[in-house]
């Protein structure tokens, strides 16, 4: 009797481990993402009061307070949906997902680092132009290893084609 106790308690013990070990991921990939939005966000600022208002832009530009709470949000829906097909694991799908899905983020950044931080729009736009696929790509396999993980990268990828229109307007109207 004392010999099924231990090894239920051991079962029990095991879950609670995975179960804590499935926050710590969520939270490491929360952390990740936003933190690709901070180190864009520190590359940004300084462009955002000095080169970026000289700019000529498209009358359908939202105000500039409107990208920080957009793309925390998005970040953190990233963060989520990559961690949903995380736990799908281990697939090959999964695997394919998430490093599609780390590609795309880092080209994310660089998209800040090349606009912003090179004040290159041109080079942005090509960049956006790949990423765009990326996200695109992420999410059809995202939705293939979990419906809900690919439909939280919609706003992103919506998002990210808006981002890379106003982009590619922005780099023709000052060319």
């Amino acid at each position: 009797m004392r010999l099924i106790n231990n090894e239920t308690e051991m079962a029990q013990t095991e879950s609670e481990q995975l179960r804590n070990r499935r926050w710590v991921v969520l939270f490491v990939m929360v952390a990740v993402c936003l933190g690709v939005g901070a180190i864009g966000g520190a590359v940004t600022t300084s462009a955002v009061q000095t080169w970026y208002p000289q700019l000529h832009k498209p009358g359908w530009t939202p105000p500039n307070w409107i990208f920080g709470p957009v793309w925390t949000a998005l970040y953190i829906l990233m963060a989520v949906a990559a961690w949903l097909v995380w736990l799908r694991r281990p697939t090959a799908e999964v695997t394919r997902g998430l490093i599609l899905f780390a590609a795309q983020l880092g080209l994310n950044l660089l998209w800040s680092i090349l606009f912003f931080g090179l004040r290159s729009p041109g080079a942005a736009f090509a960049d956006v132009l790949v990423l765009c696929c990326g996200v695109w790509l992420t999410l059809v396999l995202f939705w293939q290893v979990r419906r809900v993980a690919g439909v939280l990268l919609v706003p992103y990828a919506l998002w990210a084609s808006y981002a890379g229109a106003l982009n590619g307007a922005i780099w023709w109207l000052n060319r």
